[in-house]
């Protein structure tokens, strides 16, 4: 779970980002606070992963905030929700480290869209080992020039051809069959495959052999 800090100066509203997190799979509202103050106490106690951020607070800025997370030696990520506008104020957010910038009013299909968008960076980033040059450029594409495309259902070039692999499987394919063919490593196709399943975009098979534990196979959603 995405252990979730809400901070915003309106309690009711913090109560409804609080509720609208709990809604989003694997998200989890650990707390709320309403100054800068109570956030900092917040981020040393609950230490959460995330953190949902105002601009406007009533004794220091979000964004002054934001910036003095760096001291951290394990900051939390943060998106900002705010009604600030000014390009100035979107300047300093992303300078500051912002994973995105939400402007007020939206809607709960808008907010769950950025937390999925942040949990899939999350995993990816997650992984262990090294990176190659595309792996790293899918990785800051998913932060910023291919955001867009990953919201609007578009995938990241690596989780495509995963898909197309299976696509163009005669029969069930699993990870390793996976890896194999695109030559990556089985827990990222793995993690691609669990992605493309939560998607709706393939369906899970159990290949069933004579003894032990079925085998995780996927195939097109029908």
């Amino acid at each position: 779970m995405i252990r979730t800090l809400v901070v915003d100066d309106d309690f009711r509203v913090a109560h409804i980002h609080a509720e609208r997190v709990a809604r989003v799979q694997g998200f989890e509202c650990v707390g709320e606070a309403y100054t800068a103050a109570q956030a900092r106490e917040a981020i040393e106690q609950l230490e959460p992963d995330l953190l949902l951020l105002d601009v406007y607070l009533p004794d220091e800025s979000g964004i002054s905030l934001l910036k003095s997370l760096h001291s951290m030696d394990a900051p939390p990520d943060c998106i900002l929700i705010t009604a600030a506008r000014d390009l100035e104020t979107v300047r300093s957010a992303m300078r500051g480290g912002a994973f995105y910038y939400l402007v007020k009013p939206f809607g709960f299909d808008q907010f769950a869209r950025e937390l999925e968008a942040y949990r899939a960076w999350r995993e990816q980033t997650a992984a262990e080992g090294t990176a190659d040059q595309a792996s790293i450029d899918e990785l800051f594409g998913m932060q910023r020039t291919l955001r867009p495309d990953v919201l609007r259902g578009k995938l990241p070039p690596s989780m495509h051809k995963v898909l197309t692999t299976v696509r163009e499987s005669a029969e069930p394919i699993g990870a390793a069959a996976v890896a194999d063919a695109l030559g990556m490593s089985r827990p990222t196709a793995q993690r691609y495959l669990s992605e493309l399943e939560r998607r709706g975009l393939i369906e899970l098979h159990l290949e069933y052999g004579s003894t032990g534990r079925p085998t995780n196979t996927y195939r097109p959603r029908r």
